[in-house]
């Protein structure tokens, strides 16, 4: 048995069949109006079309997400107020110290300051590649009060990053647990994992997980990680290298998709 399960979702007025795994992640699904399984990774495809079997009917077309058509994005003309590209990093936490500063004098630095400088890092580095034919989002709200911290479309593929503030510490990460120094861990990686899988879900489309550390004095990562990247701020601009996922089209079209407020709420 493959331990995938077969859920049906109502999206966009549509059915479909998602294909998850144990953990809840979404791998595949198949849309039954465009006669179409969509697959996130080629990596499962025997056990996915598997488990979809008895609920195919007739012939499908089997592959990865198709990009949306010029058609699809003009009916995405975009308010200002659903414009997530003007986000700066950190947009989020700007918006709540700007609301409440706190006190002036702390026993203890605010963590919120911490956590703006870390994506503000991150964000000025993203940023720079857009040269290289990449495109950022910063702060992008999802349903429930969670957010992604950035997410990068470019040659390479799509990834969700989340920055975390480490200045002069000891990063210590055995999978799901992340320590700084000498810090409880706790189990960040879930989290950085679920980012990637929600955007996959609103994008329809494959979303790699990153952990960006900021100014670590040392990263240890004892064992393997189960598909997320752990990348130091000074190492991000190493994306730009990859490439052979999207073409510039590809890239353009999910863009725009992406910077779509309504994609993420839907």
């Amino acid at each position: 048995m493959s331990g995938l399960r077969v859920i049906p979702t109502w999206r966009h007025g549509q059915e479909r069949l998602y294909v998850c795994l144990t953990d809840g992640r979404n791998i595949a699904w198949y849309d039954r109006e465009a006669a179409r399984i969509n697959l996130l990774s080629e990596d499962r495809r025997d056990e996915v079309l598997e488990a979809l079997g008895p609920f195919v009917t007739g012939p499908v077309a089997v592959g990865p997400p198709p990009v949306p058509t010029p058609a699809e994005l003009a009916r995405l003309t975009l308010h200002p107020d659903d414009d997530l590209a003007p986000n700066r990093p950190g947009e989020a936490l700007l918006v709540a110290l700007d609301r409440d500063p706190g006190p002036t004098r702390r026993l203890r630095p605010d963590p919120r300051r911490r956590a703006l400088a870390a994506e503000q890092t991150v964000g000025e580095v993203l940023d720079r590649l857009d040269g290289a034919g990449w495109h950022a989002l910063h702060s992008i709200a999802l349903p429930g009060g969670d957010r992604i911290h950035h997410l990068v479309i470019g040659p390479g593929g799509l990834f969700a990053l989340h920055s975390l503030y480490a200045r002069k510490q000891k990063v210590t990460i055995a999978d799901p647990m992340v320590s700084l120094g000498r810090r409880e861990p706790y189990p960040l990686l879930r989290r950085v994992r679920a980012d990637a899988d929600r955007a996959s879900y609103a994008l329809t489309a494959e979303v790699r997980p990153v952990l960006a550390l900021v100014a670590p004095a040392d990263v240890v990562i004892p064992g393997p990680l189960r598909e997320v990247r752990v990348l130091r701020d000074t190492e991000l601009d190493g994306l730009a290298r990859v490439g052979g996922v999207l073409k510039p089209a590809d890239v353009e079209a999910l863009h725009a998709m992406a910077r779509d407020r309504r994609v993420w709420h839907g």
